[in-house]
């Protein structure tokens, strides 16, 4: 039997609440969102590459942000000395090869790594500020409300490229 990404029970996005649910449930929303896309793929079309050249596919988006969460919640904001999930010291876009990537085992690492961060983040208070230090040698201070709006709308800007992924590979639209 060919293996398949798992259907997910997709968690709706808040209405109302306060300022710390709205986010963690925005933030979840879209984190399930994306494991929506992938579901019923198998590990091929999961691989398959949006447009040539570009690399980007679904399964490529799953270790991207698997390597976002990483580093804007515990990396930066919690200061955990953790590795990257990928060497990109001989590949900037390594997260994006996927040719020989396990998806079983990146979807399984990408929903470890959301628990890690929100293990990361839980209890902490929103105004919590940390220092962002850019390669330039600038350094701005960040909050960690501001790591969450980020990682909002960094899933949404993906899950916009996966749903032109997911229609591209079996026409498969919608939210």
């Amino acid at each position: 039997m060919t293996w398949r990404a798992p259907e997910i029970d997709r968690r709706h996005e808040p209405y109302l609440g306060a300022e710390r649910a709205l986010l963690t449930g925005w933030l979840d929303y879209h984190r399930d969102t994306l494991l929506h896309k992938c579901a019923g793929l198998s590990a091929d079309q999961l691989r398959t590459a949006s447009v040539e050249p570009s690399p980007l596919s679904l399964l490529g988006l799953i270790r991207h942000m698997t390597y976002v969460e990483r580093a804007w919640f515990r990396q930066r904001f919690a200061g955990q000395d953790v590795p990257d999930p990928f060497d990109f010291t001989t590949d900037p876009d390594a997260e994006f090869r996927v040719e020989t990537a396990d998806p079983e085992a990146e979807l399984a690492a990408f929903r470890a790594e959301i628990a890690a961060a929100d293990a990361a983040a839980d209890g902490r208070d929103l105004d919590e500020e940390f220092t962002l230090r850019r390669r330039d040698g600038s350094s701005h201070q960040l909050s960690l409300r501001w790591v969450y709006l980020h990682m909002i709308e960094e899933y949404a800007r993906h899950n916009g490229h996966a749903d032109l992924i997911r229609e591209r590979l079996d026409g498969v639209t919608g939210d």
